[in-house]
């Protein structure tokens, strides 16, 4: 399947993405991974796409599209994908719809995480990642055995600068302000299916299948 996975930050989307990668044996493309690899690669568009962000400026449209182009068409994408973090304005969601339906590979379904206000606020807020390995915990959910010390290689466990409610409200704004259109654009194509991603990890799992199911 062809899927994109779209939702608040802290809404799960990462859990419930390598979920989806393990079942449906579809590579899991995170914008940031891509840019990453883009750049590390030395690729034209990756040089190109560095140029801007080292003077701090927003990567054009066009230099994402290409890279996400360039993925899409990979071989290990040749049963499906999962985009995450892609698109995230109206210009680029209506630019992949036009790519991915030229390439023959159209967006198929769209996996929207819903979660309640609070929910995200303790998600967020408690969330402390080790610097050293990349492990994630949570302080109210998820915490290390030995506390603000990593359970897998013994690191002091960080908290993000923007991880808190200050920090979770703009990044709601935002989300408001430039994903909702996104959003529109793949409803009014009969894409979209909300999952609520308060419940229990397990029951959310549930119901992005079930939802899922309904579009094969």
């Amino acid at each position: 399947m062809n899927l994109l996975i779209m939702g608040p930050a802290g809404a799960g989307k990462g859990t419930m993405s390598e979920k989806i990668t393990e079942k449906y044996g579809i590579p899991h493309i995170s914008s940031g991974d891509m840019f990453r690899a883009e750049i590390a690669g030395k690729t034209e568009l990756g040089l190109k796409a560095q140029e801007y962000m080292v003077k701090g400026e927003l990567v054009p449209d066009e230099i994402t599209i290409g890279m996400v182009s360039n993925r899409i068409q990979q071989p290990d994408c040749k049963n499906g994908y999962l985009l995450d973090g892609f698109p995230r304005t109206l210009p680029q969601a209506v630019a992949l719809s036009e790519l991915t339906e030229k390439l023959g590979i159209p967006l198929e379904a769209i996996v929207v995480l819903t979660v309640e206000y609070d929910s995200l606020m303790r998600r967020i807020t408690g969330r402390r990642i080790c610097p050293k390995c990349g492990a994630i915990y949570n302080i109210y959910s998820l915490p290390s055995k030995v506390d603000g010390i990593c359970d897998v290689c013994g690191g002091t466990l960080k908290q993000r600068s923007d991880d808190t409610e200050e920090g979770l409200k703009e990044r709601l704004a935002e989300f408001d302000r430039q994903t909702r259109p996104v959003l529109d654009h793949f409803a009014d194509k009969g894409l979209t299916k909300e999952v609520n991603a308060s419940q229990p990890i397990e029951k959310v799992w549930e119901d992005v299948q079930k939802a899922l199911e309904e579009f094969q």
